[in-house]
């Protein structure tokens, strides 16, 4: 029995893992990936491998095909989104297929708010002036409190983004079709994209589908606040690149704090990385090494149980 692991954060840890499939007879193999493997790798890897453990890799009807035509029985997504993943064709397939939901809220929240921080005291680039440019720079933040935070997306990781931000004494409104009120809190509810006008925050914690997409763009632009500053800590795509650039290059979005883009790597050409005043992140939000163990194990689990392994 075989499995690929192609998932950045645990093939980090990797070395942990090892004696759980030495000890079950399952020889592991761990992909040399920075970010994902292409479809064409892919399709050359997958047909030797009985089990797969995804991270952002592109799961297409393709890829699966050709695995399914090989030796693969079962896949586990690692993580929570499953934008890269067509269960459709795993299920026509036959392959077994979950992701593990709910289990970053706390570690994807942790960094929300650390960006939020980050962009109302411009404390990165305070940072980076004073280790590059030998300066000592005093620029003057805004205080969260009093604050309105718009989180659009208000499940796992929106709700512990908010419970993070309440205790900064910010007002919270949220936006998910599927709301649910947050317990003894205060959390306005409106629809997409009604009272943005009024957040000093944007903070999309929001997943990636057809209804997602693009959710920030020229149309939403031209309704913020001046000076709004944004956050994503969701999918790349959710915000419109081009809406973003055009915000700032105008002054209309003061600075951004991103951990995923439209495109990932994010290039070195980009013309994003000319505003210093934003802050970027390599699509890590969730990778602690306690929230990396717990979510391994259970994919680990996952697969093994589709796999009949004991």
């Amino acid at each position: 029995m075989r499995v690929l692991v192609t998932c950045p954060p645990m093939l980090g840890m990797i070395d942990e893992f090892r004696p759980i499939f030495a000890q079950r007879n399952v020889e592991l193999e761990a992909a040399k990936v920075v970010q994902t493997l292409s479809e064409d790798e892919l399709i050359a890897l997958l047909p030797g491998f009985d089990g797969w453990i995804i991270g952002d890799d592109p799961a297409s009807a393709r890829v699966l095909e050709a695995g399914a035509a090989g030796k693969l029985k079962a896949i586990v997504k690692w993580g929570v989104g499953v934008d890269n993943v067509d269960f459709t064709a795993a299920k026509r397939l036959n392959l077994p297929a979950v992701n593990t939901p709910g289990v970053f809220g706390r570690e994807v929240a942790d960094l929300a708010v650390n960006y939020v921080n980050g962009l109302a005291r411009e404390s990165y680039l305070i940072d980076r002036e004073i280790r590059i440019n030998k300066i000592w720079p005093k620029p003057r933040g805004i205080s969260l409190a009093g604050r309105t935070a718009a989180i659009i997306g208000f499940g796992d990781i929106g709700r512990c983004t908010a419970l993070r931000l309440l205790a900064a004494e910010m007002r919270i409104i949220a936006y998910d079709p599927a709301f649910r009120p947050l317990d003894g809190h205060e959390v306005e509810h409106k629809p997409w994209p009604e009272g943005v006008e009024e957040a000093d925050f944007l903070v999309f914690t929001a997943p990636l589908n057809p209804h997602t997409h693009h959710m920030f763009n020229e149309d939403v632009l031209a309704r913020v606040k001046p000076g709004v500053r944004l956050v994503n800590v969701g999918r790349g795509p959710v915000v419109k690149e081009t809406a973003l650039l055009d915000g700032l290059a105008s002054g209309r979005i003061h600075s951004a704090a991103l951990d995923v883009f439209e495109i990932e790597p994010l290039a070195p050409d980009s013309p994003l990385r000319g505003y210093e005043r934003c802050i970027f992140g390599s699509h890590n939000a969730s990778n602690t090494e306690d929230a990396v163990r717990r979510v391994s194990l259970q994919a680990i689990e996952h697969l093994f149980g589709f796999l009949g392994v004991k």
